[in-house]
């Protein structure tokens, strides 16, 4: 059985200060464990060493995660990150693929799929998104734009342990709008990205990794989405800003 996952991107909020209250507030209220569910978080790069620190000082029950990364080792790339950087602060997961990387900064499945070799390359797990924008929804065309995002972002990845590589579907439309796919919409969709990863990788892998979903995912609705059989847990953004709510979702699919 895949283990659940609630992972919670803070995007470009708080700063070091803030983010070791956070990370502190949060452990302590994560302190009786957190069974069989992964949690990791995902604050701003500037903040992961006060964080990872946090971390190892009050054993916390979460694990540490970047919100970008770059595929090169080193070099003349100004204002990007190595993955053996992440590594040296203790991430050990990376989201990538994201629509606001995509949307705003013009990111492309090319990127994603380099992304996503570096990170495996280092034991880093990464957590890639795919999501379709509301004009595709609309058309009815969303199962085959996402299916096409997965194919371009898996291709020629070398995935032997399926635990190590997690696929966060996040429907654009859906994302800090307070709009929220139901949960056989997420299924629908989920279930089309296992097919895909099957057709891949064989199902034994194929059934292995975890698909998350995300947009506007709070403690009122994410069990709803857990229940479905292609969704593993939750990518979790503004909910994840506040100590108290982000736990609740964590013991929500406990």
């Amino acid at each position: 059985m895949r283990k659940r996952v609630i992972a919670g991107n803070w995007k470009m909020n708080k700063n070091c200060t803030e983010s070791v209250l956070l990370a502190s507030d949060l452990a302590d209220e994560l302190s009786d464990g957190t069974r069989d569910v992964d949690v990791v978080v995902c604050p701003p790069t500037v903040d992961l060493k006060v964080v990872s620190t946090v971390i190892d000082q009050k054993s916390a029950p979460f694990a540490l995660g970047a919100q970008n990364v770059y595929w090169e080792e080193s070099g003349a790339y100004t204002g990007e990150t190595a993955p053996s950087m992440l590594t040296n602060v203790g991430a050990s997961y990376c989201i990538i693929g994201h629509s606001e990387r995509r949307g705003y900064f013009g990111e492309t499945d090319e990127d994603i799929n380099k992304k996503a070799a570096a990170l495996l390359a280092h034991d880093i797990i990464p957590i890639s998104c795919c999501g379709e924008p509301l004009e595709v929804r609309e058309a009815g065309n969303h199962v085959a734009f996402v299916v096409d995002q997965i194919n371009k972002d898996t291709e020629g990845l070398t995935i032997t342990d399926p635990s190590r590589y997690i696929i966060a579907y996040e429907p654009i439309w859906a994302i800090g709008t307070g709009k929220t796919a139901t949960a056989d919409d997420a299924q629908e969709v989920c279930g089309a990205i296992r097919t895909a990863l099957t057709q891949r990788f064989g199902s034994v892998i194929a059934d292995g990794i975890r698909i998350l979903y995300g947009g506007s995912a709070k403690p009122e609705n994410v069990a709803s989405f857990v229940e479905k059989p292609d969704v593993d847990g939750a990518l979790v953004g503004g909910a994840s800003l506040k100590a108290d709510s982000f736990s609740a979702m964590v013991k929500a699919v406990m």
